[in-house]
Formats: C-alpha cells, structure tokens, sequence
C-alpha cells in the first residue's frame, strides 16, 4: 500500500479487502449452476464430496461434447485419431473410435423402434460404401451401425445420416440409447398396444433435452406391446410392458403400461416389476422423471457401479419410487398382481418367415441376416423388395435380422424369391434362426474372441451334428459388456483368452452357460464349461444340444425347461455320454 496511509488506516483497508474477499467467495459458493447441465453439475458435485469423480465425469465438466463439435470437424480435415478425452466426447455423436482393431470410427445410429423406410436404408447401404466398409450391423437393440469410417468421413459421417431424416446423436457414452419396441408393432394380430407412438415420443423427447445428455452412465428403455415379436424389455433398465388391466381392482380397466426397473443381465438382473401401472399417455412423463432421479443420485465415481441397478440395490424399490412421485408431484398408480390379466405369449420364431399381419390379406417377412451382417448391395436389394412388394416399410429386431411388411398374399411368392436372389433367405433351421452374436474381436477392444466367425462355425456344424426341431437360442458375447446378452441364451457363450501353456500363452475361447431364458421364461444362464478353446466350441455346443434332444422329458419340452430340471453336474454328465466317439 502506499506509503500516505497510517499504520492504522492500512490495517482498516487490508480488514475490508479480506472482508470483501470472504463475502464473495461465499456468494460464489452458494451460487447453484444455471442452465441445461446445472442437475449434472450439482451431482458431480456431490459425488466429489465423498469420492474422486471418474475421468468421463471431469472431461464432461470440462467441455460438454455437444459444445465440441468443431473439434470434431477439424479433427476430420486433418484425418487425425482422438485423443481418450475426445473419444469418449465423439460417441455422444454416436461415433466410436475402435482402435487397435480397427483404426477407425463405428458410427451407431438411433432408430426408434426400429423402423425404417425403404429410401432410408437405401441411403444407409450408400453411406457404409462412401464413408465406411460397405457393409452395416444390425445390433441386439434393433439398431444399425456403419464401420470402418476413417477419421476424415467422421463428421461427414454424422451430417449424412442427419440427412437421411435419421440420428446418431446420444448413441453412445453416457445417454439413453436407441429406443426399441415390439417389431411388429401395429401389424401384429395380437399386441394389445402399438409401441410406435411412444417409442417416437421418448426419442424425440431425449434428443430436444440436453438436460437429458450427460447421465452418470448409459440407459436402456423399451416399450413392449405384447405382440408375437418380443422388444427384450425386461433386460431394460427401464421396461414399459403392455397390460390389461381387469375390472374390480380399484383402477380402470384397459389396457396399461406396467412398469419395471432395473435390468441388465450382463450383471446379472432382469427388470423387475415394481407394482406400478402407467397410463400410454404418462409413460414419457414417468419415464423423464425416472432419469432425473437416476441423474441426480446415479454412481458417478464407480462406472462398474453406474447403472440404475446398482442405484435400485442401494435404496430398495420403494425409496426410489417415492422421489420419483416426489418429482412427478403427484403419487404413482398401483394395481395387484391379480389385476393383471395374463400376456399373450411371444412366439419365438415369427421373427423368420411369413406371417399374417392383422390386416387382411397382409403379411410380414421375416429375413434372416448372416449374424446380422447386411452388405450395401443386400440392403439395396432389401429396399427393392420392401417398394415393390410390401409397404415400403422395414423393421430391425433385437435378434439381429429385418422385417418386411405390408406384402400380400398374392405377393409373397415374389417376394421371397427376390429375397433369395440376394443370396438372403426367410428360412432358417431352429439353430441359425436364434443365433445371436456381437461384432467379437474384429472391431471390439473388449473382446476375447471372434464371435461372428465362431458363431457361424457353431450353426454349420451343429445343423448336422445336432440338428434342433424346436426353436434354440445361442448367444456369443465377446466380454462382460454382454452386448449379446449371453445370460438369457439357450446356450451363451461368453469369450475368454484360454491358457494353453505354462508360460501363460493364450487362446480364443468361451466359458459356456446354459438355461437362459427371456420374457414368459426369464432367467438367468448358469455356467456349464469354462476355457473352452474356440475351435472346440462346435463339438461342446453340438453335445449339449443333442442331450437335450435325447433326454427331454416330451417332444415339447423346450431347452431351457430341460435345462433348469437337471443341475449343472447332471447337465455336463448327459453331455458327455451323449457325446460323439
């Protein structure tokens, strides 16, 4: 200070400076965030309190992904690889950058419930040639994804599939993901409800709230109609399943959504129901409140720990309704279990070949794709039947395969010899019709093992070493992700690097699983081999398949009956003796 004032005056002038100085920064403390990101802000703050936040936590903190966007582009014209930070960042924009197996980006889209029309996947099948490895996936949440997208199609990439009328935003890292519904939705003669409307509803209703982006970690809703074709609801975190609700129960009869919470069988949890029944029209409005619960008191210093599961486990079912009534501002609807009138059992092979839709004289067809694989020539070719003979209309399901609707009776013919011409089928033995496989070590860094490839190998050689005539599902997941949800397989298998040595030398392999079971037989696979060596795979699969068909109680027993009668030392003593010299 200068050297004019007294000893005093300085003292007086240094108090009132701290003074200023506390006042502000307590002003400063107790101003609460503003602004779209403020209930995210304010959660990691709370985390911080009583832990170290994640890395994917700080970098959203530092730089939102929505705000990043011209890094992105700049990142493109230069063709350059992102750094970790801006790899988590770019898969907001559905965008996965998948080295060391791939120096490349995957691009994930989101269709919601799964439809598209025939101009759509013609544009789709273009952009996997111009930008990407001309062929597309369709995954186990009835979506598509685009590969092998060198670094400077990235932005072109997502402008594209905007183009299209379609979206990639919120595909990936810490948002709800693609949206999915019953396939056969408003075609099908037995749903009690269409899932289209709200799946489009809940879709839209994300993509137009960034208050929504930025959870502690990924989410997974799904609307289920009760049709033939299932929509996996209850492996959701959050599954809407159509109900009919019968007179004399305290609420008004008709048809309902009932809600369960909490699935995610890669850990080992179904939804589970939680009692609670919602009008279709209030599912959006209870499903944002759900989020915004689930985004305040998520995990967000644990990603292992991070999912709405493990939030569900903390405070039990009802703590967790009750802040979510809080937030609603008005109580839950409830009904008893005998309310409930019984679903309409699925039918697990109406996702392969023709099947009446409710309108006269109207049929979909279900295509069988390679373990989900659709060249760009194919899905043009798909295009051509679903104009010409069908609707124009195309639907993806969670099993990996497409359908098309809207095609008559005096068509079918055509439209199924035209499918073939593609080198595509509506055919399918009970084995290769329920085989489901994520992408594998190809273009995962997860991965233990090439699923896909060993997949296929596990369909040619059980057809004739252990041909099936009731329907079987065989899930291959490459890690823990459980991508392909081997816990509800049939059989699932699951990848591991298997030790063939002392010297800790490895293979690809499988730890095998079996009794799985979804919708009417949901359960969870137990685990019946480990370190199986992945060309062993076939012969394991193929043994257990014919003990089942050599020791079933009846003709229609089905798999994960006779799997859940015996224990696993039974299963495995079957297995052996029915095995081929």
């Amino acid at each position: 200070m200068s050297a004019d004032f007294t000893l005093d005056q300085k003292r007086y002038l240094e108090g009132f400076a701290a003074g200023l100085s506390a006042r502000s920064a307590k002003t400063a403390v107790a101003t609460r965030p503003i602004g779209p990101d403020a209930a995210h802000f304010e959660a990691q703050d709370r985390a911080a309190a009583h832990g170290k936040l994640v890395d994917q936590e700080k970098w959203k903190r530092e730089e939102h992904p929505f705000d990043a966007w011209p890094r992105l582009v700049a990142q493109a014209r230069d063709n350059a690889a992102p750094k970790p930070a801006d790899n988590f960042r770019w898969r907001y924009y559905g965008l996965f950058y998948v080295a060391p197996t791939q120096d490349a980006y995957m691009c994930r889209l989101r269709i919601p419930n799964g439809l598209l029309t025939h101009w759509q996947l013609a544009g789709l099948g273009d952009l996997s040639e111009q930008c990407g490895g001309g062929y597309l996936h369709v995954t186990t949440r009835a979506n598509l994804q685009i590969r092998e997208i060198a670094p400077r199609n990235a932005a072109a990439m997502v402008e594209a599939v905007q183009d299209l009328g379609l979206w990639s935003k919120g595909a990936g890292a810490d948002n709800i993901r693609n949206i999915t519904g019953t396939p056969t939705a408003g075609v099908d003669p037995q749903e009690l409800l269409d899932t289209r409307p709200h799946a489009r509803a809940m879709h839209h209703h994300i993509l137009n709230d960034r208050s929504l982006a930025g959870l502690p970690r990924k989410f997974n809703i799904a609307f289920d109609g009760a049709g033939l074709v299932g929509a996996l609801e209850d492996t959701n975190d959050v599954g809407f399943q159509a109900v009919e609700v019968t007179d004399g129960h305290g609420v008004a009869p008709g048809v309902w959504f009932r809600l369960a919470l909490g699935g995610i069988t890669g850990h080992k949890d179904f939804a589970r129901d939680t009692g609670v029944i919602v009008a279709p029209e209030e599912a959006i409005e209870v499903a944002d409140r759900i989020l915004r619960v689930y985004i305040d008191h998520g995990d967000r210093t644990n990603r292992a720990k991070a999912r709405l599961k493990y939030l569900l486990d903390a405070w039990g079912f009802e703590k967790f309704l009750a802040a979510v009534e809080e937030k609603l501002g008005r109580p839950l609807t409830r009904a008893p279990a005998d309310a409930i009138a019984p679903r309409p059992r699925q039918d697990r092979a109406a996702h392969i070949g023709v099947h009446p839709q409710k309108q006269a004289g109207l049929n979909w067809l279900g295509v069988v794709l390679p373990l989900g694989r659709l060249t760009a020539a194919q899905a043009r070719g798909l295009v051509r039947v679903a104009h010409e003979f069908g609707d124009g209309g195309l639907r993806l399901t969670v099993w990996q395969n497409v359908l098309i609707t809207g095609v008559t009776d005096a068509r079918v013919a055509d439209a199924v010899a035209a499918i073939d011409a593609l080198g595509l089928t509506t055919q399918a033995s009970p084995i290769r019709a329920g085989l489901v496989a994520c992408t594998g070590a190809v273009g995962c860094r997860f991965a233990a093992s090439d699923t896909k490839r060993h997949a296929a190998a596990i369909a040619d050689h059980c057809e004739t070493a252990a041909p099936m005539d009731t329907p079987v599902n065989i899930h291959l997941t490459g890690c823990h992700h459980s991508c392909a949800q081997h816990y509800i397989g049939d059989v699932g298998l699951i990848g591991a690097r298997v030790p063939v040595s002392d010297d800790g030398d490895t293979v690809e392999g499988y730890h095998i699983l079996v009794g799985g079971g979804f919708a009417e037989e949901a359960g969870l696979a137990r685990e019946l081999y480990q370190n199986v060596k992945a060309d062993e795979a076939p012969r394991m699969v193929a043994k257990i398949l014919r003990a089942y068909r050599r020791r079933r109680a009846q003709e229609t027993e089905t798999f994960v009956a006779f799997a859940r009668r015996h224990d696993i030392e039974s299963l495995r003593r079957m297995a052996e003796e029915d095995a081929l010299p």
